[in-house]
């Protein structure tokens, strides 16, 4: 499964993915969780089981959902869960989603 984190330049969450990654490990979860600049959304939407956004670009969700369409679930990434770099919940999120 992948899981994609876009925010503006993709560095902003490469710390919370190395947590995601770790989690994922932890419960035997077979994932590719990478982070991305928003501006390759498109180039990387083919692949994504699910996508994350982070909440400094929230604003930009409705662009988002529109070029995602129905391809994948797509959500803002929990604000507590961000600013806490809880890899475990941001993960728990991802899965949830793709769950719908």
């Amino acid at each position: 499964m992948n899981i994609y984190l876009f925010c503006n330049a993709g560095m902003s969450t490469s710390v919370l993915v190395a947590k995601m990654q770790i989690a994922a490990a932890q419960k035997s979860i077979d994932a590719k969780i990478e982070a991305f600049s928003v501006e390759v959304l498109e180039d990387k939407l083919d692949e994504a089981d699910v996508i994350l956004v982070g909440p400094q670009i929230r604003h930009m969700m409705p662009n988002i959902k529109k070029t995602v369409g129905d391809k994948c679930p797509v959500d803002v990434i929990d604000m507590r869960n961000y600013g806490m770099i809880n890899g475990e919940g941001v993960l728990q999120q991802a899965l949830d989603l793709i769950k719908k």
